[in-house]
C-alpha cells in the first residue's frame, strides 16, 4: 500500500506505536472524526484516494492495538484479505484480517489474540478474522474458491514478514488453484449471483456489490486476470492487450461512480449497507450533489446509476469471453461455421470477419437481423462486441436515419424470431437507443415507487419479452388464452411496436400515453406502415392502462361499465391486442404483484366484453331476461340438492333485482342453501371453499346494523387478509346480504380448510357484537414516508342518480380500509360495493356509496366526507 501522507498528521500521531496508549473509547472517537474528515473532503477528492485513506487509517488502528497487545513480540503475522487487503474500504466496510500463525499456539498467546479481537469489536470496526497456519490456509482455500479469492489478495499491516512471505508463494501455484479452474469457479459465482437477482440490474433498490453490472463484476475481472496473469492491478490488462486504454479508462470511471454511490450509502445508513433502499436514496443523491430535490434528484442520481451498471456488464461479458478464450477454448478449439463474407459462427457466438464492418451503420442492422435468421446463433462474439461498442459510440447520426435499416428493423419486429436474442441483444447493447432516439431517453429512467420494479426502459423490454413469450407454442400452458390470440392474429408486429411505444414518453411531462401515441404514429409513417396499422398502434399506446384500470377500479358485473369500457375499445380485434398487451404490461410491472385475482378480473372483462360486441352493443342487457336466467339456473342447482322450491321461493322474495343481478347461479345457490338452513338470531359467514377470480369469498348474511362493513374488514384485516372487491346489498327485510373477495398476504386464496372456517367463527362472533371494533390506522412506516403522497379525494359522475363513486388514493398502511369504514358509519353512508386496489405504496379504492336516504350526496355531503376522510387519513 502507498505511505500514509494523504491521512492529516493530527490522526497518525495518536496511533504511532510509540504514541502512549489508547482507550478503546479513544480510538472510536478518533475514528468517527477520521470518518467525518473524509465526509468533509467528500465531492473534490478522488474515490481511490478515500478507500486507500480508510484503509490506512485502520492499518494504524490495527498495528497500534497490536503492539498494546504485545502481538509484535510472537512470531505472528497480521494480514489484510479480501478488499481490505487490496486497499479499498469504505466508512463500514467489513474489516477482513488472517493471523498466521505457527503450527501450534501457546495458552497465552490464544489469550492475547482474543483481547485484541475483542478490542477490534470494542473500537466498533466488522471484523471477519480467523487464525489460521500455512497449511490451514492451503487447505481450506482448495477446497473453497471464496477462501482462496481472500488469500489472493494478502496483504501483511504487521508482524512477522518472514511468516507472511512464506505463505505469498504458495498461492501463486497450480496445486493450489489452476487458472482453468479459478476461472470456472468465478464464473459460476458470478452466474449464480446473477441468478439470485434474476438476471436484472434494473431493479430499483439495487445491491451496488451484487447486482448484475455492479462492484462485484469489476471485482471478478480483476480477480481472473491477477490468477491468469498475476497481474496486481486492472491496467495490466491494457499491457497484456485484454483492454484497450478507453476500455481501461471507462472501467475505472464506472468503479469511480459506483464507489461514490456505496461511500455515500454507508454513511447514510451509518452501517455496512450494500442495498441502496428508497430509503437511502435521496440523502445519497444530496450527498452525491444531484441537489436536494428529493424524487427528481433521486432519478437523475439513479438514471446514470443504471447506465453505468449496463456499461460495467456490458465490458464484464466481453473480457470474462476474452479470458475464456485464452484459458479454456483454445484447448477445444470450437467449431466455426461462415454465414457469409460479414459474419462467421464461433463456438456459437457470432463473429465479424472485419473489424471495419460496423464503420457502415447497415452492417449493425443487418447483424441482428442474421442473429433471428440463425437459431444457431447463441450470443455475440467478444471481438464482435468490441467492434461494435467503438462503432456504436462513433455515430453521427441516429440508425434510423437510414432507410435501408428502417426496412431491416421493421424486418426484425416481423419475423418469428426477431422478438427473441436478436431483441435482447438490440437492448442489452444499446442498439435499440442508437435506434430510436425515444428509447434512449428511457434508458435508466426510474419510476419512484414500489409498484413499478424496473426503470422504465427495463419494464419496456420485459413488456415485449413476454408478448414474444405468448407467440411461441412451447409457453401455451402459461397464459392460454393470450397465447391463442397472438398465435392467430394476422400482424403480431402491431403488438409488439405498441409494447415498445407503450412507456416510451414516460419522465417528459405530461400524458405519457398521449405523447408516445404521437411517437407511435410517426414512427409508422416514417417506416411505411399502413395507416390502418400505425393507428392501430397509436391506440392501443394512448390506450394501454384503460383495461388494467377498468378491471381493478370498475363493477366489471354492471352491463353499463362493459357497454362504457366496450364503446372506447370498438370491435374484437382493437379488444384482442389490447388484452394481451394488458396482460404482459401487468406482469412486466412487478412480478411479486401479479396474481391469479388480476388475471382473473382482466379476463372476465374480455370475456364480458367480447359477448357484448357479439350482441352488439347498442343492444343493452336485458336485466329481467338476465334476472330469470339467473334465478332459473340456481333453482336448478338447488333443487339437485333437494332444496324445496318453496322454500327457496319464499327467501328469494326479500331479495331485490340487484342482487340476482350482481351474483352469478352458482353463487345464489351457494347463499340461499346456507341460509335457508341457518339460525337468524346469529350472523351467517362462510368462505368459499373454492378460489373465485383467484381470490376467497367470504360471504356474510346479518341483520342490518350500521356498524357491520366496518367490523368486517376491521377484522378480516387482522387476520393479515387483504381486501380486494366487495359487494353490499340491503335485503327487503333489513339484512345485509356482503360479500368480500380476499387474499392472504402471499396475494393467494385461502385454501387451508381450517383457516377458512376459523375466520367465519372469529367473524361471525365480531359481528354479534353491537359496538363498533376499535380501529386505529397504522401511522405511514418511515419507508413510505419517502414517497410522500397526499391523500386524494375524487368524486366520479356515474349515470345513476341514486348513488355516488368515490376514490380515495393515498399512502396504503395497516388499518386503512377499516378507517374508511369507520369514517363512512360515523356519517351514515351507505355503502354498495368497494374495489380495493395497491399499487406498491400506493392504494387507489373506488366505493359506491349513497346518503342516509340512499340517494347520491349532495355537494355538501361530499364536501364533509372529503375533509373528514384528509382529517383522519393522513
Amino acid at each position: 500500500m502507498e505511505n500514509n501522507n494523504f491521512i492529516p498528521s493530527h490522526f497518525q500521531e495518536p496511533l504511532c506505536v510509540t504514541a502512549p496508549t489508547m482507550t478503546s473509547a479513544e480510538v472510536c472517537a478518533l475514528s468517527k472524526d477520521f470518518n467525518q474528515w473524509l465526509l468533509s473532503i467528500f465531492i473534490e477528492e478522488d474515490m481511490e484516494n478515500l478507500v486507500l485513506a480508510r484503509a490506512q487509517f485502520v492499518d494504524l488502528v490495527l498495528t497500534k492495538l497490536w503492539v498494546q497487545h504485545q502481538l509484535d513480540e510472537y512470531q505472528l503475522s497480521l494480514i489484510a484479505v479480501g478488499g481490505y487487503g487490496r486497499g479499498e474500504l469504505h466508512p463500514h466496510s467489513d474489516v477482513d484480517i488472517l493471523l498466521l500463525t505457527q503450527q501450534s499456539i501457546e495458552k497465552d498467546l490464544e489469550e492475547k489474540i482474543g483481547a485484541f479481537i475483542t478490542q477490534l469489536w470494542d473500537v466498533k470496526f466488522d471484523i471477519g478474522h480467523s487464525v489460521r497456519d500455512v497449511q490451514e490456509c492451503l487447505k481450506q482455500a482448495v477446497n473453497d474458491v471464496t477462501i482462496a479469492t481472500n488469500l489472493m489478495e494478502m496483504r501483511l499491516i504487521c508482524g512477522n514478514q518472514a511468516l507472511a512471505e512464506q505463505l505469498q508463494p504458495l498461492l501463486q501455484e497450480d496445486v493450489f488453484w489452476t487458472s482453468e479452474k479459478f476461472f470456472i469457479a468465478k464464473r459460476e459465482e458470478q452466474f449464480k449471483r446473477h441468478n439470485q437477482y434474476h438476471g436484472a440490474s434494473y431493479t430499483l433498490e439495487p445491491n451496488l456489490k451484487a447486482n448484475p453490472g455492479g462492484l462485484r463484476d469489476i471485482q471478478t475481472i480483476a480477480w481472473v486476470a491477477k490468477r491468469h496473469f498475476m497481474a496486481n492491478s486492472l491496467v495490466e490488462l491494457v499491457e497484456h492487450k485484454y483492454l484497450t486504454l478507453n476500455e481501461y479508462t471507462e472501467l475505472i470511471e464506472c468503479q469511480d461512480y459506483l464507489w461514490r454511490m456505496r461511500f455515500a450509502l454507508h454513511h447514510v445508513a451509518g452501517r455496512s449497507e450494500n442495498r441502496l433502499l428508497f430509503d437511502y436514496q435521496a440523502d445519497v443523491a444530496k450527498m452525491m450533489g444531484f441537489g436536494s430535490a428529493g424524487k427528481k434528484s433521486v432519478e437523475r442520481m439513479m438514471k446514470r446509476f443504471f447506465r453505468i451498471i449496463g456499461r460495467v456488464a456490458e465490458l464484464n461479458k466481453m473480457l470474462l469471453q476474452h479470458f475464456e478464450e485464452e484459458i479454456l477454448v483454445n484447448k477445444t478449439k470450437p467449431a466455426v461455421v461462415e454465414l457469409n463474407k460479414d459474419f462467421i459462427v464461433v463456438g456459437g457466438l457470432i463473429k465479424v470477419t472485419n473489424n471495419r464492418l460496423f464503420m457502415r451503420p447497415v452492417k449493425i442492422m443487418e447483424m441482428f437481423l442474421t442473429i433471428a435468421q440463425n437459431p444457431v446463433i447463441k450470443g455475440l462474439h467478444s471481438e464482435t462486441l468490441r467492434t461494435l461498442r467503438n462503432a456504436r459510440r462513433r455515430l453521427v447520426s441516429r440508425l434510423n436515419d437510414y432507410e435501408e435499416n428502417r426496412r431491416i428493423f421493421i424486418e426484425i419486429i416481423k419475423h418469428p424470431r426477431g422478438l427473441g436474442l436478436a431483441f435482447s441483444l438490440m437492448h442489452r447493447h444499446s442498439i435499440l437507443g442508437a435506434y430510436l432516439p425515444e428509447w434512449r431517453s428511457i434508458v435508466g429512467q426510474m419510476q419512484f415507487d414500489l409498484f413499478h420494479a424496473y426503470s422504465v426502459d427495463e419494464h419496456s423490454y420485459r413488456l415485449i419479452k413476454n408478448l414474444y413469450r405468448f407467440s411461441q407454442p412451447e409457453h401455451n400452458h402459461e397464459f392460454p388464452r393470450c397465447s391463442k390470440i397472438v398465435q392467430r392474429i394476422r400482424k403480431p408486429e402491431v403488438l409488439y411496436l405498441a409494447g415498445i411505444f407503450h412507456d416510451i414518453a414516460k419522465g417528459r411531462g405530461g400524458d405519457h400515453a398521449e405523447l408516445g401515441a404521437v411517437d407511435a404514429l410517426n414512427f409508422a409513417k416514417e417506416h411505411k406502415l399502413n395507416d390502418h396499422d400505425g393507428r392501430m398502434i397509436a391506440w392501443l399506446v394512448q390506450q394501454h392502462l384503460l383495461m388494467s384500470v377498468t378491471a381493478q377500479r370498475r363493477d366489471i358485473s354492471d352491463p353499463d361499465v362493459i357497454k362504457q369500457f366496450g364503446e372506447i375499445v370498438r370491435d374484437e380485434a382493437h379488444l384482442d391486442y389490447l388484452y394481451c398487451l394488458t396482460v404482459a404490461d401487468m406482469r412486466a410491472t412487478n412480478e411479486s404483484l401479479w396474481n391469479s385475482w388480476k388475471a382473473n378480473l382482466l379476463e372476465e372483462l374480455y370475456l364480458a366484453t367480447k359477448r357484448a360486441f357479439r350482441r352488439g352493443l347498442e343492444k343493452p342487457v336485458d336485466l329481467a331476461d338476465q334476472i330469470r336466467e339467473n334465478e332459473q339456473q340456481a333453482q336448478e342447482l338447488l333443487l339437485a340438492e333437494g332444496i324445496a322450491e318453496g322454500a327457496i321461493s319464499v327467501l328469494w322474495q326479500e331479495f331485490n333485482s340487484d342482487y340476482f343481478l350482481r351474483y352469478s347461479p352458482t353463487q345464489i345457490a351457494w347463499h340461499t342453501q346456507h341460509i335457508l338452513g341457518h339460525d337468524r338470531s346469529e350472523p351467517l359467514v362462510i368462505v368459499s371453499p373454492k378460489p373465485y377470480r383467484g381470490g376467497t369469498e367470504v360471504f356474510v348474511f346479518t341483520k342490518e346494523r350500521s356498524n357491520i362493513f366496518a367490523n368486517t374488514v376491521a377484522l378480516l384485516g387482522s387476520k393479515k387478509l387483504s381486501i380486494h372487491d366487495a359487494k353490499i346489498i340491503t335485503s327487503n327485510t333489513g339484512y345485509t346480504v356482503n360479500t368480500f373477495v380476499v387474499l392472504d398476504h402471499q396475494s393467494k386464496a385461502i385454501t387451508d380448510e381450517p383457516r377458512q372456517l376459523e375466520i367465519a367463527r372469529l367473524l361471525a362472533s365480531r359481528l354479534s357484537q353491537e359496538t363498533l371494533a376499535t380501529i386505529e390506522v397504522q401511522p405511514v412506516s418511515k419507508r413510505l414516508q419517502t414517497f410522500n403522497l397526499k391523500t386524494q379525494v375524487g368524486f366520479i359522475q356515474t349515470e345513476d342518480d341514486s348513488t355516488t363513486l368515490l376514490e380515495i388514493i393515498t399512502t396504503d398502511r395497516p388499518g386503512l380500509l377499516a378507517s374508511f369504514a369507520q369514517v363512512f358509519a360515523d356519517l351514515k353512508l351507505n355503502i354498495h360495493s368497494a374495489k380495493i386496489t395497491t399499487f406498491g405504496e400506493r392504494a387507489e379504492d373506488v366505493f359506491t356509496i349513497s346518503n342516509a336516504d340512499y340517494q347520491a350526496l349532495t355537494t355538501t355531503e361530499q364536501q364533509l366526507l372529503n375533509e373528514r376522510l384528509c382529517d383522519d387519513i393522513v
